[in-house]
């Protein structure tokens, strides 16, 4: 069960390094600004700073999560499960200001916060029952 939770948490920090990617690498891009509903590359390019500033806590975060599960492989359990229950726990929380300040982002907080919530539960029920 320890391992499941681990996988989710390699996906959802693979998630989120994706959003890295589009929020701080191809922001001004056509098919990244239909994804976040910015309405014209003025508009992304005026938020463009933010965009790129957002995309590293996301990445951050990724990488919180992936040296955990480096940890916990590598054999230092306790500091890589912190992690990794750090990394998972903050992206399940961000999820949750993102559809508690805006219910019409509630696809967006979903696929954000579903394989960390999942990461999460599957983990700690691994860590109980081990």
């Amino acid at each position: 069960m320890l391992i499941v939770g681990l996988i989710l948490a390699a996906a959802a920090a693979a998630f989120h390094v994706f959003i890295f990617a589009l929020e701080s690498l191809r922001w001004t891009e056509p098919e990244t600004r239909k994804i976040f509903g910015v309405a014209s590359e003025a508009d992304a390019v005026t938020m463009k700073q933010l965009a790129f500033n957002q995309g590293f806590y996301n990445l951050f975060l990724a990488l919180t999560t992936l040296l955990g599960i480096a940890l916990f492989i590598s054999g230092l359990a306790a500091i890589g499960l912190t992690l990794v229950f750090a990394g998972t726990g903050m992206m399940l929380a961000a999820a949750l200001v993102l559809i508690l300040s805006d219910r019409s982002k509630a696809r967006a907080a979903i696929m954000q916060g579903c394989l960390p919530l999942l990461a999460v539960i599957v983990t700690a029920i691994g860590v109980a029952i081990s």
